[in-house]
């Protein structure tokens, strides 16, 4: 690795760790931006740029690990993860640019999302005396402040709030409010001075989080906060920062830049609103983006108001890369202006670690590298899910096993006992390979990576086949017998115009009899189930069941039919992944024979779909 301490060594790692951008290599070649801007000829305005850097979406990646293999986190990019990388990029970047003339900024989703969030969480609580792992490394960092995400709630919010007591630097959500004040909950914004030649810059940094958290963590937040639309608060709290004595306004925006919302209209507010929030509301200079995990190097928006452009940028996810936001300021008659503005990415993988990053969390790291590396029991057979979005999985089967056995217990002594179970589970990932044998906690983590907790609602079979055909929609029209994936998956709707994710492509399982169906891709969108059985018979439309469902999923995550107004039978408010762990430990081992089921299939005008690589 190039050595950073010295001007031309840390200018040549820089340039190596470019990701596209305009002006990108032009500014690192040549002298600190922050002595590089031009004001007009003749104007007598002094230049000045003022140099922002931004992450996102970390969500609780500290090294480059991946905990679920016991290995440095690898993937088919040769990506490299974690803030520690990031750091080391952050503060290269400031000694480039000058300190003083440099703000580092994050866009939420920070405190969940890896084991060693859940060890702080769960295993070893957050308190005051012990420090959350994302507080002692962004204070490690220097961050100047963070935004929500909506992650930030899923441990609930006495946790969130230990975090943002740990924290040196101020927690922004302007559109989280107090529901029963009504105020603000946290703090809207900071006021952040920076000295130039020139005078005093004072810059507005704002935060906004999505307003799906209300749906997504509605156990946790319902009667305590409310979120409001990011544009809707925008227009009042823009206003005020300006008013409180901004010159320049950054926001945080954990929204995606790609209009449209997972949970359709089940909220007034959308769910990726940061392209409108340029456009609608007068007053941004720039806005970094989260929440979408995509990249955006950058882009310009432009204001209906004003015709100014607005920089936008997203670096990717887990701290893969850092965004730079170079704004060229000028000051004439007593106003600070952008006369313009650009933006690049770097990339963490060409960097090692920032070693006051490692000094800070390598405890606690280590700590959760010995909990999940228990052994807790045996598997008598290989779950994997590489091909588990287009053909039945051992793995996916015991997911559902284990939520439909668990609901069966709850509901066992209560007026729903007579129900059959049903239950729904997707393929979060498709690299789950768990070997047969010993089974420890990470391999159980590893095949349910998310923190969703378990519920059971009543369903009805019109609404079953309801929730089948919407889950179809994730798969392309299929006209051969023979495909490959690619052709097969992920496909675009008017919800997901970028494509279906995985996660929201559920099968649906029988505990008491088997649920057999097909999915016939020749046929229409909305027509593609057929042979819906439920046993040994087609399946009644009438006939009641109770569904094992997650959280996520019956909160509105991915807009799915019925489920959110249907009757809830049970909420035990446990994680999913917890409820296997616990299965594992009871019985000692996770018995293929007990739980797979070859009950669904893709077809072709009838005939069985083959999927390739």
């Amino acid at each position: 690795m190039t050595d950073p301490n010295t001007p031309l060594s840390r200018r040549a790692m820089l340039t190596a760790a470019l990701v596209g951008g305009g002006a990108a290599a032009a500014t690192l070649a040549g002298a600190p931006a922050a002595q590089a801007g031009s004001g007009a000829p003749g104007s007598g305005r002094k230049p000045f740029t003022l140099t922002v850097l931004g992450t996102t979406d970390l969500h609780n990646n500290v090294f480059n690990w991946d905990y679920f293999k016991n290995t440095p986190y690898a993937d088919t990019a040769g990506n490299k993860i974690g803030i520690a990388q990031a750091a080391t990029l952050i503060k290269a970047m400031r000694a480039e640019r000058g300190a003083a003339n440099t703000l580092t900024i994050d866009a939420g989703d920070t405190i969940q999302g890896t084991p060693l969030a859940y060890y702080f969480a769960k295993i070893n609580p957050v308190s005051a005396t012990v420090k959350h792992p994302m507080a002692l490394a962004m204070n490690a960092v220097g961050y100047d402040a963070v935004g929500l995400g909506n992650h930030e709630f899923n441990y609930g919010i006495p946790l969130l709030r230990t975090w943002e007591s740990q924290l040196d630097f101020p927690l922004l959500g302007a559109n989280v409010h107090d529901a029963v004040t009504g105020r603000r909950a946290f703090s809207p914004y900071v006021l952040k001075r920076v000295k130039t030649d020139n005078g005093w810059v004072t810059v507005g940094l704002v935060g906004f989080v999505t307003p799906g958290c209300a749906l997504w963590d509605r156990d946790n937040v319902q009667g305590k906060l409310d979120f409001n639309g990011i544009v809707e608060e925008a227009k009042v709290v823009i206003p005020q920062l300006k008013a409180a004595g901004a010159d320049i306004v950054i926001v945080t925006s954990h929204s995606g830049a790609t209009p449209g919302s997972s949970y359709g209209d089940a909220l007034p507010f959308p769910e990726n609103a940061s392209t409108q929030l340029a456009e609608e509301v007068p007053g941004i200079d720039a806005i970094l983006v989260g929440h979408a995990h995509l990249e955006i190097p950058e882009r310009f928006v432009t204001n209906k108001a004003t015709g100014k452009p607005v920089l936008l940028t997203e670096p990717l996810k887990w701290g893969m890369r850092v965004s730079v936001m170079d704004l060229e300021l000028a000051k004439d008659k007593g106003q600070w202006t952008v006369t313009a503005a650009h933006s690049h990415l770097l990339d963490a993988k060409t960097v090692d670690a920032d070693p006051a990053v490692v000094r800070a969390v390598r405890a606690g790291h280590e700590a959760t590298v010995k909990y999940v590396n228990e052994v807790i029991g045996t598997s008598t057979a290989p779950l994997n899910t590489a091909t588990a979005c287009w053909e039945d999985s051992a793995a996916i089967d015991a997911i559902n096993y284990v939520q439909a056995s668990t609901i069966k217990a709850e509901l066992a002594n209560g007026p729903a006992a007579g129900l059959p179970v049903l239950s729904i589970a997707a393929a979060f990932s498709r690299s789950v390979d768990v070997k047969a044998g010993p089974l420890t906690i990470r391999d159980v983590a590893g095949l349910y990576i998310f923190d969703n907790t378990l519920l059971s609602i009543k369903v009805t079979g019109a609404q079953v086949k309801d929730y089948l055909e919407w889950s179809a929609q994730y798969f392309k029209p299929v006209l051969s017998t023979t495909a490959r994936a690619a052709d097969v998956t992920n496909a675009a709707t008017a919800m997901a115009p970028g494509g279906t994710p995985d996660y929201n492509y559920d099968v649906v399982y029988g505990l008491d009899a088997p649920l057999n169906y097909e999915i016939d891709l020749a046929r229409p969108v909305g027509q593609r189930i057929t042979g819906l059985s439920y046993g040994t018979e087609a399946l009644r439309m009438d006939q009641e069941f109770a569904l094992a469902i997650n959280n996520y999923r019956q909160s509105g995550g991915g807009n799915f039919p019925a489920v959110k107004t249907a009757p809830v039978l049970s909420n035990s408010q446990q994680e999913i992944r917890q409820r296997i762990i616990d299965y594992v430990v009871d019985h000692a081992t996770l018995d293929v024979a007990v739980f797979s089921q070859d009950n669904w299939r893709l077809t072709v005008n009838g005939e069985a779909l083959t999927v390739t690589a």
